[in-house]
């Protein structure tokens, strides 16, 4: 059975950082011009020499994404199911090891969350937990989307890697798309981010998009945690992985998000700073590299970075985000995953979009579309 680890194992770390350092403004150049980008393109234009060229590859990435996906930008909301863990994470507020009161939501406080984020005109929903498969499994999951599903037209997870069939029941009963981040594809160290728990199997995770796409699930979204190790690496790996799964799951869409290490309980520094013009960097480069990918921008930016983002390559985005179990209305005090940057207001969001001459969407899918049973509103 093929996987990506048989891709990865190709290349090394070092030699890849090797190899961005060494790319001139020639090559730079030479990429922008390219009618048809590929991976070595993509490392061209994540490069430290490629920055010097950040105001056209701006006006490139601002062009595609409209060809692409026209002035729209999808909006939609995290709930926060449980901030129960297993795992030792050093760069989580919800590591086993943090001290702190955990919550995980009932069916009824499911419901009232999901009330609250009706009112305020939500349609697209992720569902997130932290990893502890006895308290938040499948059982769990399975329950919640059957909860949610007559009130939602779309609905994400980001949570623990599952089996294959545990996708599967996911797909069947209506789930959209699946989120899951490798945190850092830098093998060498990735074990000591993971101390502890199922987590710190660096080859189940990096294997566990392969378990997306065969279960069939309709968008695939992967992302590093920038900040760990170096970005313009992890990015590099992180796009390899894509290019891999793009062509095994054909099927299948993918996105991309760019979470950057934000302030929260018992967090280590960021290894790496990334500032606002390298982020713009990687997401023009992503953007000049893949017309089709979908790339989110969430709560962690603030808000001055999320406003000029939105001609800049953004597609879709996260609004009025709480990142603990409870946050909209049923436990307000309960441990947040990681501090929000944006706090605006939904509606904020949506009227900084219009000014900037795009279309805010609330929906953009409906699984009526691809043969689900009809949600019932």
């Amino acid at each position: 059975m093929n996987s990506f680890k048989d891709v990865f194992e190709r290349y090394q770390w070092d030699e890849v950082k090797a190899r961005i350092g060494k790319v001139t403004h020639s090559d730079v150049m030479n990429s922008l011009q390219k009618k048809n980008k590929t991976l070595d393109d993509f490392l061209n234009l994540l490069s430290p020499v490629a920055a010097q060229e950040l105001e056209l590859m701006a006006k490139m990435t601002r062009q595609l994404t409209q060809k692409r996906f026209g002035k729209t930008i999808q909006l939609y909301a995290p709930m926060y199911l449980s901030n129960e863990c297993q795992n030792i994470c050093t760069y989580c507020g919800f590591s086993l090891d943090n001290d702190v009161r955990r919550k995980t939501l009932s069916d009824t406080e499911v419901m009232i969350e999901a009330s609250v984020l009706k009112s305020m005109g939500v349609n697209h929903v992720l569902l997130v937990s932290g990893e502890a498969n006895k308290t938040v499994g499948i059982s769990y999951f399975l329950n919640a989307v059957r909860l949610m599903r007559p009130h939602f037209a779309n609905i994400s997870i980001e949570v623990q890697p599952l089996s294959e069939n545990e996708y599967l029941q996911l797909h069947q009963e209506g789930v959209y798309s699946v989120l899951v981040y490798q945190e850092t594809y830098h093998q060498e160290v990735y074990k000591e981010y993971h101390p502890k728990g199922k987590k710190s199997n660096f080859h189940f995770r990096l294997d566990t998009p392969d378990r997306i796409g065969r279960a069939g699930i309709h968008k695939i979204g992967l992302g590093v945690l920038l900040g760990l190790e170096d970005w313009r690496v992890d990015s590099f790996f992180n796009a390899l992985h894509i290019d891999y799964l793009q062509k095994q799951y054909w099927k299948s869409r993918f996105s991309v998000s760019f979470p950057r290490l934000r302030p929260a309980e018992g967090i280590i520094e960021p290894n790496f700073i990334m500032e606002d013009k390298d982020l713009l960097q990687l997401i023009c480069a992503y953007r000049i590299w893949n017309e089709d990918l979908e790339i989110s921008i969430s709560t962690r930016e603030n808000e001055k970075f999320r406003n000029n983002i939105i001609s800049l390559g953004a597609t879709a985005m996260s609004a009025a985000s709480k990142t603990n179990p409870g946050g909209y209305a049923v436990d307000v005090e309960s441990l947040e995953q990681f501090e929000t940057s944006d706090e605006r207001s939904m509606e904020e969001v949506k009227t900084s979009i219009r000014k900037a001459g795009y279309d805010p969407v609330m929906k953009d899918w409906d699984p009526a579309y691809s043969g689900f049973k009809k949600l019932n509103h």
